[in-house]
């Protein structure tokens, strides 16, 4: 059997999987996922992804598309660029390609967020560093607008996804993955800024851009997600697909209870 290969009973059985995860019919779901945990799928990510199409009915499969790799200020650079020396640096920032929202793959998004993207009917926004992707209906509006200097905030596809009250679902991965969290970081009272560096592909050319936006920190996302299963009022769906643990939660509530733990905690 092929890794593209989609049988009805995988397809069906995950299917069930997400719906008791807390998965529902007609809500766009934002999705972070672990394959390695899922574990062996007949069919891979496709299986995976036709599954939850399977739940959500006409509803978009929303995934981060980031590429932090295009970048001199992010903790990927610095990681790739610990030890070097100042030409070796130059070297490295000569061979970034930069950003083209067609062709550009995510970066460290996994297997089945990079699956989506190269989806034929995907759509993807165009921010250099932070871009998500989007197939179903309604994508092309929820990626619409992603401008530079809101990495994460009201003018991504987060805010349009809180907007639509999707559904966060984390597949086998941990709230340190969750993006949606950071929309509450720009609603905060208090907040510090950047600045950033990173690239886009002009035709032939490469163009350098640089701005300023919000300091964003997930350091406190764990302790963040324990608050969140531990409302009275089940927030958090917790399930299984295939081996993974599987959360689920509503985007709304999800964010504006951030909001008031971050303004307390932080």
């Amino acid at each position: 059997m092929t890794a593209t290969t989609l049988t009805p009973d995988s397809v069906a059985a995950l299917s069930e999987q997400f719906a008791a995860a807390g998965v529902t019919a007609g809500r766009s779901v934002l999705v972070h996922a672990s394959m390695r945990a899922v574990g062996h799928v007949d069919g891979g990510a496709a299986t995976v992804l036709a599954a939850l199409r399977r739940v959500i009915g006409r509803a978009a499969v929303v995934v981060p598309a980031q590429t932090p790799n295009n970048s001199t200020s992010s903790p990927a650079y610095r990681l790739a660029t610990r030890g070097m020396t100042p030409a070796e640096v130059a070297r490295h920032i000569a061979r970034i390609e930069g950003f083209d929202p067609a062709t550009t793959p995510s970066f460290g998004m996994g297997a089945f967020a990079e699956h989506v993207r190269r989806e034929p009917a995907a759509v993807r926004s165009t921010h250099p560093q932070t871009s998500f992707a989007a197939v179903g209906h309604g994508a092309a509006e929820l990626m619409r607008v992603h401008d530079l200097d809101c990495h994460l905030g009201e003018r991504s596809p987060l805010g349009a996804l809180y907007e639509a009250d999707a559904t966060i679902v984390l597949l086998g991965v941990g709230y340190d993955a969750c993006t949606a969290l950071h929309l509450a970081e720009y609603r905060l009272p208090r907040r510090s800024t950047r600045d950033y560096c990173c690239f886009l592909r002009d035709g032939d050319r490469r163009v350098r851009c640089d701005f300023t936006g919000l300091d964003l920190d997930d350091s406190d996302f764990g302790l963040l997600g324990q608050a969140l299963e531990a409302v009275p009022n089940a927030m958090v769906t917790e399930g299984r697909v295939g081996r993974a643990r599987t959360l689920s939660m509503p985007m709304r509530r999800s964010v504006d209870f951030a909001v008031g733990w971050m303004t307390r905690n932080r």
